[in-house]
């Protein structure tokens, strides 16, 4: 059987799934995979058998189903947090891009161009990237919605709920395709997934011991 990379890379990473298994004691199904039981009660190690290779099959399945999420090889982050701060503070703060690295982990630089257009500098997978995104929907207190145009391609909402006086639930959702082996093995262990939720608890950070915006843009862009 001719094994492709990303099937290599799957094997690899269901592999290193298993043998942390192992290493806690959680493969017990009865069948001594690793301790072959001698006939005067010793065992003997040789290795793993029938259920450990099953087990990192399974492991190399799911491993390469994530790797191929989407359509067209696009992987999905939804994410949510909730902030002690009025819907409208936690809103205008967000459209405040170019501060966006200061609670974006691996964002470097973002500087608006005009209105609706951002052009982004990131290190995504260990690389340096640039791209240029603009807004497609953006209605006040309620949602921002964007897509690339260059570059990694990505779009994504953020939405803003109300949930008490003070108290704003902020969802993110993002669509994003990535590019390398190595960020495709980053969404399939969850790295970007950890990503968004880090990101979102330093927004929160941010924003609540601020208590209000450091700026603010009101206007509205209509869905397109």
């Amino acid at each position: 059987m001719r094994m492709n990379l990303p099937t290599i890379a799957a094997l690899a990473a269901g592999s290193y799934l298993l043998a942390r298994q192992v290493r806690k004691g959680r493969l017990q199904d009865g069948s001594h995979d690793l301790d072959d039981v001698l006939e005067d009660g010793r065992t003997s190690r040789r290795g793993p058998g029938l259920a450990s290779m099953a087990a990192l099959v399974a492991g190399g399945l799911y491993m390469s189903n994530r790797l191929r999420t989407g359509p067209a090889g696009s992987c999905t982050v939804e994410e949510s947090i909730d902030v002690q701060v009025p819907v409208r503070t936690a809103y205008d703060q967000w459209t405040q891009f170019e501060e966006f690295p200061k609670f974006m982990a691996s964002v470097e630089d973002v500087k608006q161009l005009d209105d609706t257009h951002l052009h982004w500098r990131a290190v995504v997978g260990g690389k340096p990237k640039e791209w240029d995104a603009e807004i497609t929907e953006q209605t006040p207190d309620q949602r921002i919605a964007w897509r690339s145009t260059s570059g990694v391609t990505n779009a994504g909402v953020v939405t803003f709920h109300r949930i008490g006086e003070n108290r704003t639930r902020v969802m993110l959702q993002m669509d994003y395709e990535p590019e390398s082996m190595v960020e495709k093995l980053g969404d399939a262990v969850g790295a970007v997934k950890f990503t968004a939720r880090g990101n979102l608890k330093k927004f929160k950070k941010l924003v609540e011991q601020r208590g209000v915006e450091t700026g603010a843009w009101r206007g509205s862009v209509p869905a397109h």
